[in-house]
């Protein structure tokens, strides 16, 4: 037989109610799954989800959260709404014309972007109803879906994750609003100075207190949908003939459809829409600090993005009334800028504008560095970055320190180190392609892993997607790997930079085949030529975070080790073992574990 039970889930009386089922799951202390190398092990988080299978090799679910559970309903909405409308409805809607070719066919791509958002956020959501304690979302969902071979997964995702996790052209773009306030024309150096000084000022509003940081991030985004509110608004007063400036408010929606789309246009029209509506996941890096976490993800996760979606649906309508069509594919501003010019016809009323734009804009990095943030430290805890206290820990201000400070490091250096110009473009695009994808095996593993827990008989999700609505996330998951390659109007060297097109994916596949390099020389071919084997143990720190750290064990040890382990790391028999700096020690040159605390899971 191919998998064994430690603590059947088989032998339940299938007719006791779900209510009294997940009662006597809260009252297990632990239990095991075993199929061939994979462990499964229930874990019980403290945000009141179910008690939830996974493997082992993940990161251990913190009981406790050292963040707090400062995550409320307003705050999931304002966490995905805030990375939504950053400036892609006010600067996309020009090259989205242009792609599609005519208003209509525009506008279908906006009630499309909805579309395949709801499809992506139903994959989140089914995810976290498997894993309803841990935050981080992509990195748990590709670390559970794909836990063998063990390790690389989470090894190429958290390269990726950490090593490119900048956010200089967000940064440089709040820069050029700024200056758009008060019309200064700013030399490189200006700009560049005042990006690192906009990403200080947000990594400072989050760094000090979580609880602040999100008050903070709520406000700024009632501060947007009011003003998308306000554009629609004004957009249906043009509409309805009542503006003056604009003689003929319906003209582009008399033939609409009229106009010509290209291949390349159409693709790199989805790509401007899957770029306005990114964010309604980010709430889903922020999970074991929501009370409730399914429930309260799947009615306000859905409900931020139909607010975004049909804000954006009525912006476009105002554009479309107010700006001519010809206009409007010939921009070089941005689309609302040209609204208000039209409707307002006030360099104030621009300027006001402009300063909108600019808070929308640093509202943007708040909530990404929230969200990151939280990604990044479950990298960390995944024991596979070295210094995990530095990843883990939630010291000095009840705050992921350590992933505000490399976000906000790298962010830094990409604003300063790169020229303006080619640099600057191909180092901004090489994290596309890595993105696409584990985009795609975060989408194609959904099957894996429900194959795999109902040949385990796990009890299912609280949510599940659709079939249809899962093919559907796959195929559009799948055409944004590959049209990458599809060559730019113009020839091969008609892209963003000027040499080769498609430069940065060739680099962003050898950045993932230079990842699992990195993973089978560390992991394997290393520890046998040096005569010891990785096992992972746990670190739990002052603050009551918790990491796995690996170990290296002499081979001679190995046996000993797994006898006197858990498949988490946990020593078994005392739930409160301290090793000290001799840590396991042994020949071969074995790696001290240091002061580290294992601990119950209760702790």
């Amino acid at each position: 037989m191919p998998f064994s039970w430690r603590r059947p889930f088989s032998g339940r009386d299938h007719n006791v109610p779900d209510a009294e089922r997940s009662a006597s799951l809260d009252r297990v202390d632990s239990a095991e799954v075993t199929d061939g190398s994979l462990k499964y092990t229930l874990e019980k988080g403290g945000n009141d989800s179910k008690p939830s299978y996974q493997e082992a090799s993940g990161a251990p679910v913190e009981s406790v959260s050292p963040l707090g559970y400062s995550v409320g309903p307003v705050t999931i909405i304002f966490l995905n709404v805030s990375k939504m409308i950053g400036t892609g409805v006010y600067s996309t809607p020009s090259s989205i014309l242009r792609g599609t070719g005519s208003v209509g066919l525009s506008m279908i791509y906006w009630a499309i972007g909805f579309l395949t958002s709801i499809a992506s956020l139903s994959v989140y959501l089914e995810y976290a109803a498997y894993f309803p304690n841990r935050s981080g979302s992509e990195v748990v969902y590709l670390e559970q879906a794909y836990p063998r071979p063990k390790w690389l997964i989470p090894t190429a995702f958290a390269f990726q994750s950490v090593a490119l996790s900048f956010s200089s052209g967000n940064a440089i773009v709040l820069a050029q609003y700024l200056f758009r306030i008060n019309g200064h024309d700013p030399s490189n150096w200006e700009l560049k100075g005042v990006a690192v000084a906009g990403y200080t000022v947000a990594f400072l509003f989050v760094v000090f207190h979580t609880r602040f940081s999100y008050w903070f991030s709520n406000g700024i985004g009632i501060v947007k949908v009011l003003t998308l509110v306000f554009i629609s608004i004004a957009g249906l007063v043009v509409l309805g003939g009542n503006v003056s400036r604009v003689p003929n408010p319906r003209a582009n929606f008399i033939d609409a459809f009229e106009g010509r789309a290209t291949p390349y246009g159409l693709t790199n029209a989805l790509y401007k829409i899957v770029f306005s509506y990114a964010g309604y996941e980010n709430a889903f890096n922020v999970v074991n600090e929501v009370r409730n976490p399914i429930k309260q993800l799947r009615r306000n996760g859905f409900l931020a993005l139909a607010i975004v979606a049909i804000l954006y649906i009525l912006a476009n309508i105002a554009y479309f009334s107010a700006i001519p069509k010809a206009e409007l594919i010939q921009a070089r501003e941005i689309a609302a800028s040209l609204f208000f010019a039209n409707v307002f016809g006030s360099s104030n009323a621009v300027r006001g504008l402009n300063f909108l734009i600019a808070l929308s804009s640093f509202g943007n990095l708040i909530a990404v560095l929230l969200g990151t943030s939280r990604l990044i430290r479950e990298c960390g805890r995944q024991g596979i970055l070295p210094f995990p206290r530095f990843w883990a820990s939630t010291r000095p201000f009840g705050t992921p320190l350590g992933p505000y400070f490399v976000k906000w490091f790298l962010t830094v250096i990409m604003i300063l180190a790169p020229p303006a110009g080619d640099a600057f473009n191909f180092i901004t695009d090489l994290k596309v392609y890595p993105d696409a994808f584990f985009s795609v095996l975060l989408a194609m593993g959904l099957y894996v892993l429900r194959y795999r827990r109902r040949r385990l008989g796990l009890p299912a999700a609280d949510f599940r997607v659709w079939n249809v609505m899962l093919v559907f996330n796959i195929l559009v998951q799948v055409y944004l790997l590959v049209m990458p390659w599809y060559p730019p109007e113009g020839g091969v060297f008609a892209g963003d930079v000027s040499f080769w097109y498609a430069t940065y994916v060739v680099t962003g596949i050898g950045v993932l085949i230079g990842c699992a390099v990195y993973y089978y020389l560390y992991i394997h071919v290393i520890p046998r030529l040096r005569g010891y084997r990785f096992r992972q143990g746990i670190a739990t720190f002052e603050d009551g975070a918790q990491s796995h750290k690996l170990v290296k064990v002499p081979v001679a040890e190995v046996e000993q080790w797994d006898a006197t382990h858990d498949a988490v790391g946990r020593p078994l028999g005392d739930n409160r073992t301290v090793k000290s700096e001799a840590g396991w020690n042994g020949q071969g040159g074995a790696e001290k574990v240091g002061s580290v605390v294992v601990s119950d899971r209760d702790k």
